[in-house]
């Protein structure tokens, strides 16, 4: 069996001292994507905080062979973790083109086989190639955001609530890309709708709380809908 991608071992989150995620372990095999589901609260962004170095952890986190729970946010990205937040931020003053290159620290030749790629992923972004990025939708500005993550080529791209406030069939179109993503990069999304996340893994993490209380395939879950009850009671 191939090793895990990422690995982590009782880690915790917490902030100001105040746990926001109680000691869990999991791993991530390369390709193979997960989602962490939960309603509001449960600890879901407090997570992928932590393990892209934004908050305060303890234990060990393992990625591609290397022990990274000491380092930067910024070293972290270096070695292939790339984060796209809740709240689509993107270089509001900046064109779409300007947003894009300023992650690609690569040669011009690299740059634009990126920038075709992530035009070819999203043509919504394309025909808006020059415009700020003020001037473009929430669902827009949400492809851009993903777009720009992807520009650094990561092995392991977090994704944390990519469908919050977006209309349904903007959602969906968000969605697709990322199912298109999941092909050849790996995956760890945070998302409160459960039917749009088990569209892009196989694999889930049910959070409650801060706490684990379920780690199974997505066939489970959707075998099982009321293994959501608890995490989803407020949604």
């Amino acid at each position: 069996m191939s090793a895990p991608l990422l690995s982590v071992s009782g880690l915790s989150v917490a902030y100001g001292g105040v746990p926001a995620v109680e000691p869990l372990d999991f791993s991530v095999v390369a390709g193979n994507s997960i989602t962490i589901l939960g309603a509001n609260g449960a600890g879901k962004s407090s997570l992928l905080r932590g393990l892209m170095g934004l908050a305060a952890t303890t234990g060990k986190i393992t990625f591609d062979g290397i022990e990274i729970a000491k380092l930067t946010t910024a070293d972290r990205a270096r070695h292939g973790i790339a984060f796209v937040p809740e709240g689509r931020r993107v270089f509001a003053g900046m064109s779409v083109r300007e947003n894009l290159e300023v992650a690609a620290h690569v040669n011009t030749q690299e740059r634009q086989r990126r920038l075709d790629a992530a035009y070819a992923l999203f043509p919504q972004l394309a025909a808006r190639d020059s415009d700020a990025a003020w001037q473009l939708s929430g669902g827009q500005q949400q492809m851009l955001a993903i777009a720009r993550a992807m520009m650094a080529r990561p092995k392991l791209l977090l994704m944390d609530e990519p469908s919050l406030g977006l209309a349904p069939a903007i959602a969906k179109d968000v969605v697709g890309a990322l199912a298109a993503i999941a092909a050849d990069t790996t995956i760890l999304l945070a998302e409160q709708n459960a039917s749009l996340a088990l569209e892009i893994a196989a694999h889930a993490l049910i959070l409650d709380r801060g706490r684990l209380i379920f780690e199974g395939s997505a066939d489970e879950i959707r075998r099982r809908p009321e293994l959501l009850s608890p995490a989803h009671a407020a949604s």
